[in-house]
């Protein structure tokens, strides 16, 4: 007996990261559907959601408003960049600072996608004070985690 409660702290029951973790893994799911019929992911998804309200910006900037790393961006980007979304281009001032910017056609995606998160809100069993709730938490944590 003594041995089991050693080890409390490793029961799944017993972590904030798996139901986390879950949650945003069905969260994700949700969205597919909807994103699929676009040829989109849900990763170059919240990109567009960025570059639609900043229009252009750094890629350093768009990571670290995504807590994406250059390894999961940089790809992402060359893809919406052959496909026509955006554009990339090196500074003159810098050519280590590379900047995204959306195209016309990347800012239309905008008015097809309008209506998944009133979609995905349905699917969420959460009252407004609740949902804005648990966004303060998860963003406190975002904020704070690794620091």
């Amino acid at each position: 007996m003594e041995e089991l409660c050693n080890y409390e702290q490793l029961k799944l029951e017993n972590q904030l990261c798996f139901p986390l973790y879950a949650c945003a893994r069905k969260i994700v799911n949700l969205y597919t559907p909807y994103l699929k019929t676009l040829g989109l992911t849900y990763t170059q998804y919240i990109v567009f959601m960025v570059l639609w309200e900043e229009k252009s910006l750094p890629a350093r900037d768009l990571g670290r408003k995504l807590y994406l790393d250059s390894g999961t961006l940089t790809p992402l980007l060359k893809k919406l960049e052959e496909e026509g979304y955006v554009t990339r281009e090196r500074s003159h001032e810098d050519e280590r600072v590379l900047t995204v910017t959306v195209t016309e056609k990347g800012m239309a995606l905008r008015e097809e996608v309008r209506q998944i998160p009133a979609k995905i809100g349905m699917c969420v069993p959460l009252e407004q004070e609740e949902a804005v709730a648990m966004y303060r938490m998860l963003y406190k944590i975002l904020d704070h985690a690794g620091e």
